[in-house]
């Protein structure tokens, strides 16, 4: 079982770094979007709009709490801690040392770089069929799937496995999902899918002969230095640990994963289980920016196959999708209307964000847990992530 330890609180100057302009290609629109970033002391900066959208949002109740941050040009220029962890059973304070259920980051930041990885070693090809590796997987007129089409959720894959009846366990899981029935044909719509994710988890345990928190540990957390995050978080951590919602016997979640798939499967899958906190994902942020720019850092990938997951991937020319990174499909109000199309992100539904411009070299993460105590507010969580992206461009001193 993964531990996560105690936490020292970041510094204004933590990660700083050579600033840079990267160039961003959509490869497959054949689009550029290259915008020279203004170049910003902190006192220039002015954050007191985004304050104020997350002071209203945890005042109206959208939000029990928030932990946000705002990094350019290598610095933290921005945190803010506003309202509480946990609501009930009693009100506890929001810290920047709570962790977070990461819900659907878990796809973009750990599973998709563990694939990745994977595929630096020569394992496979990107437009391999999945059922080469693993042939259950071949059932209901999937033969034809490809490992890239999972990665950007072209597969033709349903949304989840069916949660309508009453099954549990890791086995069961992997039973349902290799015989899931395609909603679509291969590689002719957008499908934002779980069983995408958690095929790519089991990808990554046939390749490395490892479970996939293991690797993860091992071979993403690690490296990059986010030492208080991972897999099953361990019950001495819970009080550090936001609350989330109420599971099917009305037993409150802390330290369990909210997704109800990723739960019964145990706690492990490639699509959910991961918790992280705002030291350990600004981290995280500013060191896979600085490898797609080619400066030095300790992010577990070649330059070049960072910029390839960032870059549209998909077929056609909508919906765009880099390997496991959302660029611009409909999920992408988080980039709000400044960030540029070339900039990008991802979302986890238990109100946790983060999105990164190469092009000025910055990144918003907003950390919430707004289905606690009740999942009553996902509109207001999209409005939320919006707005604090387009007032943080707007701070940076960037322009539409």
């Amino acid at each position: 079982m993964n531990r996560l330890p105690e936490i020292k609180t970041v510094s204004r100057r933590t990660l700083l770094r050579q600033s840079s302009c990267a160039g961003i290609v959509l490869s497959t629109a054949g689009l550029t979007a290259c915008s020279e970033a203004r170049k910003r002391s902190e006192s220039d900066m002015v954050f007191d709009p985004v304050d104020q959208i997350l002071r209203d949002a945890v005042a109206k109740g959208d939000v029990p709490g928030v932990v946000a941050a705002i990094g350019h040009n290598g610095t933290i220029v921005h945190r803010a801690v506003m309202g509480h962890r946990a609501l009930v059973p009693a009100p506890e304070a929001e810290t920047w040392e709570t962790r977070f259920d990461m819900a659907s980051l878990t796809k973009a930041t750990v599973t998709a770089p563990s694939v990745m990885q994977l595929w630096e070693q020569g394992l496979f090809q990107l437009d391999d069929p999945v059922a080469r590796y693993l042939p259950e997987f071949a059932q209901n007129k999937k033969q034809d799937v490809t490992i890239r089409q999972l990665l950007t959720h072209f597969s033709g894959l349903p949304p989840d496995i069916d949660l309508a009846e009453t099954w549990k366990g890791r086995s069961e899981a992997i039973r349902r999902a290799m015989g899931a029935r395609l909603a679509a044909p291969v590689g002719t719509k957008f499908i934002y899918s779980d069983i995408n994710f958690i095929t790519l988890g089991l990808l990554v345990e046939k390749f490395s002969g490892l479970t996939l928190d293991v690797y993860v540990a091992r071979h993403i957390l690690a490296p990059v230095g986010m030492t208080q995050s991972g897999f099953l978080p361990d019950a001495s951590l819970r009080p550090l640990i936001a609350p989330t919602a109420y599971d099917e016997a009305h037993v409150p979640l802390r330290g369990v994963v909210h997704d109800p798939t990723a739960r019964r499967m145990g706690g492990v899958a490639g699509h959910a289980g991961l918790f992280s906190c705002a030291q350990d994902m600004t981290t995280y942020a500013q060191s896979l920016l600085d490898r797609r720019a080619g400066r030095s850092s300790v992010y577990p990938l070649k330059t070049e196959t960072v910029r390839l997951m960032t870059t549209p991937q998909q077929p056609g020319t909508q919906d765009f999708r880099g390997l496991g990174w959302d660029i611009g499909s409909h999920y992408a109000t988080p980039r709000g209307d400044i960030f540029p199309l070339g900039s990008f992100g991802h979302t986890g539904y238990t109100g946790t964000s983060l999105w990164m411009d190469p092009a000025s070299d910055s990144f918003v993460l907003i950390l919430t847990n707004r289905v606690h105590p009740a999942d009553t507010h996902g509109k207001e969580i999209v409005r939320l992530r919006h707005d604090v992206a387009t007032a943080a461009a707007r701070a940076l001193g960037l322009t539409a």
